[in-house]
C-alpha cells in the first residue's frame, strides 16, 4: 500500500531522494519529483504510462525561484504573475539550460505554475529545485481530485501522497504563453479568459488539433473514464441508449427515465464554481457505477463553464447533436 498522511517533512524527504510524492493542489492533485533529476521525471513518465511527447508542468513557490529556470519573464507574464500566483495559472517560458529536455519534451519551452495550497507551498519552500508534476493519474483518465481517487488506480511506485482532502477548484490550470507578441491560451483551465483578458487585454485561444502538443495538456482526448461517456441532448440520448444501463452527468436537473441514483447533479444551484468542484469527482463516482454508458451535456459556456465543456469534450466518445 502507498503510504498517506500530511506529513510535509516525509514529502520533502522523498522529493529530495527523488521519489516520487503525490502532491495537493487548488486544481487536481499532481504527481510530483524533482524537475532537475532526469531519472526522478523518468519515473513519472512511466507509472503514468504517459507519452515522452507530452511535457510537464513544473512547480515552485515563488517568481524570484522560476527566473533561475528561464531565459526571461515578459512583462505580461509578470503582471499575470502577480496577479493570479499562487492560483491556477501556468505560463511558459523561454527555458534554460538546466532544465532537462525530458521535462519539456525536447520543447524549448518550460511551463511553470505556483499552486495555491498551503501544505504544497510549505513543501515547495524548503526545495532548492522545482517539482514536475502532471496529473497524478494514468495517461488519460479522469485527473484525481482526492486522495481516494489516486489510491484506486496505483498500488506502489509512488513514495507518499500528501493529503489535504478534495481540491477546491478541480480542473487544471489554465495555460498561457506569448507568441509573436501575441498572447495565446494552450488550455482553458481554473482562471477563465474573462479574468484574464481584464488584467492584459486580448488573447487568443489555440484550437489546433493536436497530435504532438507543444505545451501540457493540449491533447484531444485526455481526461476520460473507461465507460463511454457520450454528449449531446441529454433526452434524447436516453431514448436513443434505452437497452444500456444509461448513468447521467447534469449541470443542474435530473432527468426522467432514469434512476436517480444512477444521476449526478454538478450544481443544483446552477454555479459554475461549484460544477467545476465537482466535475472529475463526479466522473470518478460514475465510471464506477454498474452502468455502460454516461450521458452528458454542455454546462453554459462562459467563465470556468468553458473550462468545464472543454473537460467535457476531451472526455466523451462522441458528441451527439
Amino acid at each position: 500500500m502507498i503510504e498517506i498522511g500530511k506529513d510535509i517533512n516525509k514529502s520533502i524527504f522523498h522529493l529530495k531522494n527523488n521519489e516520487i510524492v503525490v502532491l495537493p493542489t487548488e486544481t487536481v492533485y499532481g504527481m510530483g519529483a524533482n524537475a532537475l533529476n532526469k531519472q526522478a521525471v523518468d519515473k513519472i513518465y512511466k507509472i503514468k504510462k504517459r507519452p515522452f511527447y507530452d511535457p510537464l508542468i513544473c512547480h515552485t513557490n515563488s517568481i524570484s525561484k522560476i527566473k533561475n529556470y528561464v531565459v526571461k519573464i515578459p512583462l505580461k507574464a509578470k503582471i499575470l504573475g502577480e496577479t493570479f500566483w499562487p492560483g491556477p495559472l501556468t505560463i511558459l517560458f523561454d527555458k534554460n539550460k538546466n532544465v532537462p529536455d525530458i521535462v519539456t519534451s525536447n520543447l524549448k519551452r518550460v511551463a511553470f505554475r505556483i499552486p495555491n495550497n498551503k501544505l504544497t507551498l510549505k513543501v515547495l519552500e524548503k526545495l532548492d529545485f522545482p517539482i514536475a508534476a502532471p496529473s497524478a493519474n494514468p495517461f488519460g483518465y479522469i485527473s484525481p481530485t482526492s486522495p481516494e481517487h489516486i489510491m484506486k488506480k496505483f498500488k506502489t511506485d509512488i513514495a507518499y501522497i500528501l493529503d489535504d482532502d478534495d481540491c477546491n477548484i478541480g480542473i487544471e490550470s489554465t495555460i498561457i504563453g506569448f507568441e509573436n507578441n501575441k498572447t495565446i491560451i494552450y488550455r482553458v483551465g481554473g482562471i477563465s479568459i474573462e479574468r484574464i483578458e481584464k488584467v492584459i487585454g486580448k488573447v487568443q485561444v489555440f484550437e489546433k488539433n493536436i497530435i504532438f502538443p507543444n505545451s501540457p495538456g493540449m491533447l484531444k482526448k485526455h481526461y476520460s473514464p473507461e465507460k463511454k461517456m457520450i454528449i449531446g441532448e441529454i433526452e434524447s440520448l436516453i431514448k436513443k441508449y434505452k437497452n444500456k444501463k444509461i448513468g447521467i452527468l447534469s449541470f443542474n436537473k435530473y432527468f426522467d427515465g432514469v434512476s436517480k441514483n444512477n444521476q449526478i447533479i454538478l450544481s443544483k444551484k446552477k454555479s459554475l464554481i461549484e460544477a467545476s468542484k465537482n466535475f472529475y469527482k463526479s466522473l470518478h463516482i460514475l465510471d464506477n457505477m454498474n452502468i455502460d454508458v454516461i450521458l452528458s451535456s454542455l454546462v453554459p459556456n462562459e467563465g470556468i463553464g468553458k473550462s468545464i465543456n472543454d473537460r467535457i469534450i476531451k472526455a466523451s466518445e462522441k458528441y451527439e447533436i
